[in-house]
């Protein structure tokens, strides 16, 4: 394989009641509180049109996760067969970019409230896309 790197730069920061991995619900429809995203000022002009009531979906560095996992239970839930983590929604995987489907409360400046999103506070953010009529 090609092993040149491909530089990812935050384009923001998590802002969020959720501190602790461990206790975070693993999918933003399972109690995830409000949050917000944080961008840098150098990227407000990529916000122009973002709107509340939009489904958007958020690309994150999860950069508390383990990169070396490649088999995992699902869920955490032992008595669950392994899978590979390419079958999973694992945050430990070679490359852990977190993908979240959130609906925007608010847009004010640079700040981005969003419901439904489980990233802990600080989880630097990637990237954000709006969601196509049809995508599930």
């Amino acid at each position: 394989m090609n092993d040149a790197a491909y530089p990812l730069r935050p384009v923001g920061r998590v802002e969020s009641p959720l501190t602790d991995p461990a206790t975070a619900p693993k999918q933003g429809d399972e109690g995830a509180p409000e949050a917000w995203l944080v961008f840098d000022e150098a990227y407000a002009p990529a916000l122009d049109g973002l709107r509340a009531g939009a489904d958007v979906l958020v690309l994150t560095w999860l950069d508390r996760a383990e990169r070396d996992v490649l088999v995992v239970h699902p869920r955490g839930d032992r008595s669950r067969p392994e899978t590979g983590v390419f079958a999973a929604r694992s945050p430990h995987r070679p490359n852990p970019i977190g993908l979240h489907r959130v609906q925007v409360r608010q847009v004010d400046g640079v700040r981005v409230r969003v419901a439904g999103l489980e990233a802990v506070d600080g989880t630097p953010v990637l990237d954000l896309k709006p969601v196509l009529d049809g995508e599930r």
